[in-house]
Parts: C-alpha cells; structure tokens; sequence
C-alpha cells in the first residue's frame, strides 16, 4: 500500500444499489454480488502517475445474501477500482474463480478509455489450470463516481408512435467522421452525433429515430488485435452501464451521451439503443476473464446441464447470458432501466433476443425476462425491438415475440430481394410483405407497426452493393472471405462491382429506387440503414464488423447520382407522412366499401382485372398491381410494379372512375406529371415500379 496518498476511511456501507453509488457526505458505497466467492477484495488505483498500479485493498466482508457491500470516504478524486474474487478453481464443475485477475464491475458507468483483450486476462491454461498471470496492468477499469448533477432541463421521451416512426440504422462514429460541415474535434463522437449539421440532415430526410450500434463499452477482440484491426460495431460488450469512451470528446462520455439525447429530444427525435445482453465479451472458457466469469460464472452464463463446466453457445460467440437464473435477470434489467431513467434512450433493439427467451434452453414467449419486461412500469413504455433469431435450436422465431414487441422483419428483407431479382412464385409473398406481414403478426393481436421492414442492416451488403454485387468481398477482414453471409439475395446486373456501363448504372440505379420505393411505401414501419440514401458502398464488404476506416464510415462527399438519391429518399418519406393509408394501425380486412364498392386492397393483373388464384404462381418474374382504396378524406393509390426484364403494359384499373396523377416512377424519378384514366394503359420498363394518386 502506498505510503504517498492517503489512506480512505472504510465503514459498513449499504448492499443496495449494486454498483459504485456517491452519497451525500462524500462517500462511496460499493456493493456487488458473487453468490460462490469466498472472499471478493475491492482494489483502488488512486495515484495518476501510475494509474494501472494498485494503491489500497479492502477486503469486502459486510454481507447481505449474496450481496457484498462496503462504504469508503477519503477516496482521492479520479481514482479508478476494480475487484478480485478468489474461491474454489474448479473449471469441470463451472467455478472459475481466479484471484489473479482483476474484475469489472458488471454495474460500471464510467470505464477507463477503450478496451482491449490482452493474454494476461485469461484465466485458464489447455490443461485446465489456473493461470498465475496477473491481469491488473491490461483489465479494464471503472472510474469512481462523482455526484450525479446533470441538468436535464425538463427533457421528455418524443414517444412516437410506431406506425409514424420511420428509423435510421446509424454507428456513432462512422456517421459523421467524414462529415467536414462539423468541426473537426466534434467529428466520429456522441456530440458529432449531435451537431446541428447532423440532425438536420436526420430531419430533411425524414427520420424519427435513430437506432444507434451498440455504445455500451466493448472489448475488442484479441484475433483482431493481431491483425491489426478492431470490433467495430461493438457486439463484445463488457460495459452494461457504460457508454463507449472512445467515442466522447472528453472524458466525460455520460454528460456527452446525455447531451446528444437531449439535442435529439429538442428536435422530436427519438434515440433507441442496440444492446447485446445475449452474450458479453468474455467469449468461450478460454476467452478473457475480467467481470461476470470471475464472479459467478454459473450464474451469469449458459452452461450445459449434464456438464456445468461447458458453455452452451447459442449466439456463436462463445457464451450465452443466462437469464432465466435470477441473478442475470436482475443484472439485465438493471441496466436497460439506468439507460432509460438516466440517461432518457427511447427503446432498444435486442441483438439475438431469441436467446433472452431461453429458459434454459428453449424458446419461450413467456419467459422470466419477457414477463419482466411487460410488468415493468418504465420498460414497457418503451420501444421494444427484437432480432428474432439466434443459433440455438428453433432458433428463428419470427412472429412469436411477445405482443409488445415489434421484430425486424427479416422475411420482409429476403422476399422484396427475391422480388425484385427476378424470382418466380413470389409475387405472394411480396404482396403479404408490403401489407405488413399480416399471418406473421395478427395471430397475437399485433399490429402492421409490430413489423420494423428493412431491405439492408449493417449485417450484410449496402444497398448500392446489393444491386452491384453477386457474392461478398471480404478479404480486409482477414479470414479468407469465410466470414460474412454467403446467401445475399444480390445482383450485379452483368459485372461484378462498379462500371463506367452506362445501361448497367441505370438499372442499377432504379433498383435501389424500387428497393427504397417498396420500403417506404409498405405497412409496418421502415428501417432505413444510414447511407444507404446516398448511395454508400463497401465495395461488396457485408460483414465490416472490424473496418473502423473509410469502408465503413459514411462518405459526405456527393456526386450527382447520391445527391438525385438522397433528395428521392427524402420525398418518399414525405409522401408516406402524407398518405395515413401508407401507416395503417390495422391490417386490411377486404371490406367492401359501401360507396365504392372497392376492397380496402385489391391486386389487379396488368390488364387492370382481379388477379384470381392461379395468377399469383407464375413460372416467370412478376407483374401486377395493388390498389389502395381511399377512405374519407384520403386518395386512393395504384401501385405498378414490374420485375420482370422487359417492358409491361399496364391498365389502370375501371373502379373507382377517376383521374390518376403520377406520383413516383423509379425510371425517372423527375419526370414531369403525367395523367391517367380508368381503363387507360401506360407502358412501365423493365424492373420498374411506379405509383399513381387518385385526382
């Protein structure tokens, strides 16, 4: 212990909250939980000269079940801690305690600049023995806290309804480090995010949330660091409570985040969280040791039954958080309602959330989380998201998440491919997809809103790749082009990757229109990937996760194509906030219309007549039409859409007797009006969609 800084004064502190909570008097009260630890040591790092060296030890011996608690005073001011657990090494049996491994508080706020693996952290040699090497210089680190006086200024959740939300899949930095209409230091950062040019530019397109990849601090991964990369998408979470540091000015990342979703809130927009509770990023047994392994490893994470020191991986990263054991459930839930109640985020997106419903190890709607979740007073009131998949057994299970939860409709993203590609016998399941995925999600009295439609994520191709690339690109990342998936759903047109053709351009070009059309047009609510409406290309790349360069951060510099693209984009989401029969709260029903004696739906031939069973399972690409009836005040919409590789000519249909105005035409999106009457044809190019209004 050093001689040089003084000695903080130790008392019995309190075992409620969990974590590191200042008090009023100036101490800290630390409690944390380990139900198998024999002794758990509280480590202080107070000296700033040698900031990885341990300055004081408190053995933490006040105890409430499983909780250990003490209370320090005197703590000097940017002091940092971390704990060891010492107990029984006992890998066959699931116990891992390893004293030479410094621990993370699993309810840190503030963590000590970014985070790497280093050899030192693991805990285990081949054989099954402990490994002696101590972690203390590499572990990661919490920073003891301050008083919490930030000053919210009466801020509120925007709570956008689901039906009028329209959400952009966006990475902190990648969003706007190239962005030169920010200033340079503010640039790749949660106030980057924040500046006027950024949410301005969010606005004029038409976005109302923004769904941001995981700002929960990660670790990155060794296999990287070898290679000289790093995770950036930030699925290897170890901060549950923390926002990323390196993605903050300063060292304040807690004011810079706040500050962001303040700016955001003031503009009526609404920010929601990518959280990745299915696994953190101590990966496999032999992965690092640094928090939830090394102080209840049977309690946070999966193990098989029969052999308690196995992992039971069902999200293919080496361990799955185990929620239907209590001590997890709380630990979870703890932390999604810090980042509600504290720190004002609007919802979550859960990465894999087909493993937070395992209980154990099969699916179950009604599991402990999800019943949690629906009884808790501030959770439910939040956007809830499911990635309705992992990969586990049974483990797509879209359309069976819980009635307050929406899901990213993955089915939607592979039929409107297919689609649009060419494909026979799908033109059903395209029109079921654009309808809102009513067999998906009616049967437990959810909502067109329950389905986010989505054509691209950060998981896959942009959408300038998908229509300029037939198979993945991904040599940068260093493993031989195996990673990334190899089922895409894509099309290059006739060359692979870019080209000066100008016919190639083109349909190129009107894809991505018929794509962004058919997204933004459809019931259920868009989900819109950011760049994706400027055109943005990782030159055939779909599984980035570890390009942090200008691969994956959004260029801002605009030829005449990305900016024609943008501004389409811009006025399709205008169109839809215009048409309330594009944001239905109810599925159509097919009643008849006593006035026009149209269906609320109806899907024509191009011929302009009802489509009858046998036309919807054409041998060749599809053709055919979908009239929306208008009802009250608003227009009906006819609907054009043509995948096949030539021109069709289409009839408008004869009810209701009026005129049509041109709308939107993916062939030339700045045509000059154009008009249209019953029984009327009009020719529609190849791979093309257009969409007329009822005058």
């Amino acid at each position: 212990m050093t001689t040089s800084l003084p000695d903080p004064v130790a008392s019995t502190g309190k075992p409620f909250p969990l974590g590191a909570t200042p008090c009023e008097d100036g101490s800290i009260n630390f409690a944390i939980a380990s139900q198998h630890a024999e002794t758990v040591t509280l480590c202080l790092f107070a000296d700033p000269e040698t900031p990885w060296r341990e300055t004081h030890h408190f053995e933490v011996t006040d105890r409430h079940g499983d909780t250990r608690f003490i209370s320090l005073k005197g703590i000097p001011e940017g002091s940092r801690y971390g704990y060891r657990a010492s107990g029984p090494w006992k890998p066959e049996q699931g116990h891992l305690y390893n004293p030479a491994k410094l621990l993370l508080d699993p309810y840190a706020k503030h963590i000590d600049g970014p985070s790497k693996y280093a050899a030192s952290m693991k805990s285990i040699r081949k054989n099954l023995s402990l490994s002696t090497a101590d972690s203390v210089i590499h572990a990661p680190r919490a920073f003891v806290p301050k008083l919490d006086l930030y000053d919210w200024e009466g801020d509120t959740h925007p709570r956008i309804p689901m039906t009028e939300s329209v959400i952009c899949e966006l990475h902190v930095k990648g969003f706007s480090k190239l962005n030169e209409a920010i200033p340079a230091p503010l640039r790749g950062t949660y106030a980057g995010l924040a500046h006027p040019a950024s949410l301005t530019y969010l606005k004029e397109l038409g976005i109302t949330t923004v769904q941001l990849l995981p700002v929960h601090q990660h670790l990155d991964d060794g296999f990287l660091l070898e290679r000289g990369l790093v995770n950036y998408w930030g699925y290897n979470t170890i901060g549950f409570f923390a926002p990323e540091a390196r993605y903050a000015t300063n060292e304040d990342p807690i004011t810079e985040f706040r500050d962001m979703v303040k700016a955001f809130h003031r503009e009526g927009m609404e920010v929601i969280l990518d959280v990745v509770y299915n696994h953190t990023g101590e990966a496999g047994i032999d992965g690092p040791t640094c928090m939830l392994r090394g102080l209840d490893n049977l309690c946070y994470y999966h193990n098989v039954p029969t052999k308690p020191g196995v992992y039971w991986d069902s999200t293919g990263c080496g361990n799955s958080v185990d929620l239907s054991h209590p001590r997890a459930l709380r630990f979870v839930m703890d932390s999604l309602r810090y980042w509600v109640e504290e720190m004002h985020v609007d919802g979550f997106r859960f990465d894999l959330a087909v493993e937070l419903g395992r209980s154990p190890l099969n699916f179950d709607r009604r599991s402990a989380f999800f019943q949690a979740l629906q009884q808790d007073p501030v959770l439910s009131q939040t956007k809830l998201i499911a990635e309705p998949w992992d990969l586990g057994p049974d483990g797509y299970q879209i359309g069976n998440f819980p009635t307050q939860w929406a899901e990213l409709n993955g089915r939607f993203r592979d039929d409107v491919r297919r689609f649009w590609r060419g494909e026979p016998k799908v033109m059903g399941e395209f029109a079921s997809r654009i309808t809102g995925s009513e067999a998906l999600f009616a049967h437990n009295r959810r909502t067109p809103g329950h389905s986010l439609n989505l054509i691209t994520s950060h998981d896959g191709f942009t959408l300038n790749d998908l229509v300029s690339y037939e198979e993945k690109h991904n040599l940068a990342n260093g493993e031989g082009n195996r990673d990334g998936d190899s089922h895409n759903l894509s099309s290059n047109h006739g060359i692979e990757g870019p080209t000066d053709d100008p016919s190639i351009n083109s349909i190129r070009l009107r894809q991505i229109r018929n794509f962004l059309t058919t997204l933004i047009c459809s019931q259920g609510v868009p989900f819109l990937m950011a760049g994706d409406e400027r055109l943005r290309s990782q030159h055939g790349n779909n599984n980035t996760y570890c390009q942090d360069n200008e691969l994956s951060w959004i260029s801002w510099e605009e030829t005449d194509s990305s900016r024609e693209m943008r501004e389409f984009t811009s006025r399709l989401f205008q169109f839809r906030r215009e048409h309330p029969n594009l944001r239905r709260t109810s599925f159509f029903t097919g009643k008849i219309d006593s006035e026009t004696g149209l269906h609320d739906v109806c899907w024509l031939r191009p011929d302009g007549e009802i489509k009858q069973s046998a036309d919807w399972n054409g041998k060749k690409p599809g053709a055919f039409a979908m009239l929306v009836n208008g009802q009250g005040e608003e227009k009906a919409l006819v609907f054009f859409f043509n995948a096949k590789s030539k021109p069709m000519t289409f009839h408008f249909p004869q009810s209701p007797d009026c005129s049509w105005k041109l709308v939107i035409d993916t062939e030339s999106p700045n045509s000059s009006p154009r008009k249209g009457k019953p029984g009327k044809s009009l020719e529609l190019c190849a791979h093309g969609l257009q969409v007329w209004e009822e005058v």
